[in-house]
C-alpha cells in the first residue's frame, strides 16, 4: 500500500518512521515534509488546502491510505473532500474534528453528553468577558475558542491579567478569527496527563498515559508553547484513573458523535486534570499530538499501519494493540525567541546516527549544498526508551549535548514532575 502522510512536523516524522518497516507499505509520501522525512520517504511540495491537488497526486500515485496529522487540515475539510472522492483516510470529518476546532462546541457537547470538564462561559463581547471577572476566583483559563497552534490558552492569576487576555483576543485579535470568541473557564486543580485513544466509530483502544510541558520555561514558568517535552507512560498513575477515562470521557464522547451522526474515526486526544473528584477534560483533540506522538511510536509494538487500517475499516475490536514496558522521554529543540519571534536559516550540527536516542524532524530544511538548518519554532525532538524514566531521560539529555545550532534552547527539567 502507497501512504501519504499530511503535514511537516516531528509528529508526522514520528508516524512515517514507525510506519517505514511495515511489510504492507509500498512507497511513503509526505505533504511537504521536512529535512528528516526525506530520509525515511519521498516529500512533496504540494499545500495540502489545496484540495484538488492532493487529490489528484494520491489518484496519480495509487495512494491506499492518507494520514492527516495537523488539525488545521482536518478544520478544512480534507478528509470529507478525500472520502467522497474514493480515498481512504485516517483522520475525523471536519464535523467530528469540531471538537478540537470550536472548544464551545466541545464544552456544549460535554454537558449533554455528562463527561466530566471545567465550569465555563462563552464571551463574544471584551466588556461582558472583562465584568464577569469580578465574581469569579483566580488563576482563571482563558481560551480562544478556536485553532492557535497549541497558543489560545492564558492561565491568568490575577484580574489584570485576566483582562489583559480578553483585550488582547477580543479587540487586537492576536489570535485572528480563532479568538472571536472565547472560553472563561474555572482552572483545574490536580495532575495533568495526555490521554490518546485509537477510534473507529464504534471502538477505542488507549495509548497509555503521557505527560506534556507546555509551558516555555524550566518549572513551568512561561508562556504556552506547542509542547517543550513528553514523558510517557506516566508512572505511579493510579490503575483506575485509566479506567475512568475509558468509560468516563471516551466512550461517551464516541457515542455522543455517532448519534450525532458525525462518528469518530481517527485519534481522540483529551487532555485530561486528574482532580480529587476524579479526571475532568481539559480540551479535546481530535489528532495525534506534538510531541507526544514522537513519544508514544517508540513504545507501540504493533504495525502501525496495520492499526489505522483496522481504524478506517471500523474492524479495531479485533485488532491487538500491545506497547512495550518501558519509558519515553521527548525533549523539544527550539528557536531562540519561541514562542515569539525567531530566526531560521541556521546550520543543525551533531545530526549523525545517534545510537541513545531517536531524532525525529520538525521545523528542519534542507540547503543545496546537503546541510541541515533551522526552519520553524520548534526544531527537533530528541527521544529516548529505556526500561525505567530517570534512564530515558539520561539519555535523550546526553544526546542533545552532541547536537548544536545557533539560538539552540530547550527545558532541562522534562520528566522531573512524573519522576
Amino acid at each position: 500500500m502507497n501512504v501519504l502522510i499530511v503535514g511537516k512536523g516531528g509528529r508526522e516524522h514520528a508516524l512515517g518512521w514507525k510506519m517505514r518497516p511495515s511489510p504492507a507499505l509500498a512507497n511513503l509520501y509526505f505533504m511537504p515534509g521536512n529535512a528528516g522525512t526525506a530520509q525515511i520517504g519521498t516529500n512533496i511540495n504540494v499545500d495540502p488546502h489545496m484540495h484538488i491537488a492532493v487529490l489528484q497526486f494520491c489518484q496519480e500515485n495509487s495512494v491506499g491510505l492518507v494520514v492527516i496529522g495537523p488539525d488545521e487540515y482536518l478544520a478544512d475539510g480534507l478528509t470529507d473532500f478525500l472520502s467522497k472522492n474514493g480515498v481512504r483516510v485516517f483522520g475525523p470529518t471536519k464535523a467530528a474534528a469540531t471538537l478540537e476546532w470550536s472548544k464551545s462546541f466541545a464544552k456544549t457537547f460535554m454537558q449533554e453528553c455528562d463527561i466530566p470538564t471545567a465550569t465555563h462561559r462563552v464571551f463574544t463581547d471584551a466588556d461582558a468577558a472583562i465584568a464577569y471577572l469580578q465574581t469569579q476566583t483566580f488563576p482563571i483559563v482563558i481560551k480562544a475558542d478556536g485553532l492557535a497552534f497549541g497558543k489560545g490558552v492564558i492561565i491568568a492569576e490575577d484580574r489584570a491579567e485576566a483582562k489583559r487576555a480578553i483585550i488582547s483576543m477580543l479587540e487586537k485579535h492576536i489570535f485572528g478569527a480563532a479568538g472571536d470568541s472565547i472560553i472563561i473557564e474555572e482552572y483545574l486543580m490536580g495532575k495533568e496527563i495526555s490521554v490518546h485513544a485509537f477510534c473507529d466509530g464504534n471502538n477505542a483502544v488507549l495509548f497509555p498515559p503521557s505527560q506534556d510541558h507546555k509551558r516555555r520555561y524550566e518549572n513551568d514558568a512561561g508562556p504556552n508553547t506547542g509542547g517543550m517535552g513528553v514523558v510517557a507512560p506516566l508512572p505511579r498513575l493510579q490503575s483506575d484513573i485509566m479506567d475512568q477515562i475509558k468509560t468516563q470521557i471516551i466512550d461517551p464522547t464516541l457515542r455522543g458523535m455517532r448519534e450525532r451522526g458525525t462518528p469518530f474515526v481517527g485519534i481522540l486526544f483529551p487532555g485530561v486534570m486528574v482532580t480529587r473528584e476524579g479526571p475532568k477534560v481539559i480540551e479535546f483533540n481530535a489528532r495525534f499530538g506534538d510531541p507526544e506522538t514522537q513519544s508514544y511510536m517508540p513504545l507501540l509494538k504493533t504495525d502501525l499501519l496495520a492499526v489505522f487500517n483496522a481504524c478506517v475499516d471500523g474492524t479495531l475490536a479485533t485488532t491487538a494493540v500491545d506497547w512495550h514496558n518501558a519509558y519515553t522521554c521527548g525533549v523539544t529543540l527550539v528557536s531562540d525567541g519561541y514562542p515569539g519571534a525567531y530566526e531560521i536559516g541556521h546550520e543543525i550540527n551533531g545530526l549523525d546516527t545517534k545510537t541513545d536516542a531517536l531524532v525525529f524532524h520538525a521545523g528542519t530544511a534542507k540547503r543545496e549544498n546537503g546541510k541541515t538548518i533551522t526552519a520553524g519554532g520548534r526544531v527537533l525532538n530528541v527521544v529516548a526508551m529505556s526500561d525505567s524514566l530517570s534512564d530515558a531521560i539520561a539519555k535523550a539529555y546526553t544526546v542533545i549535548d552532541s547536537i548544536e545550532f545557533s539560538g539552540m534552547r530547550f527545558r532541562k527539567d522534562i520528566g522531573q514532575k512524573a519522576l
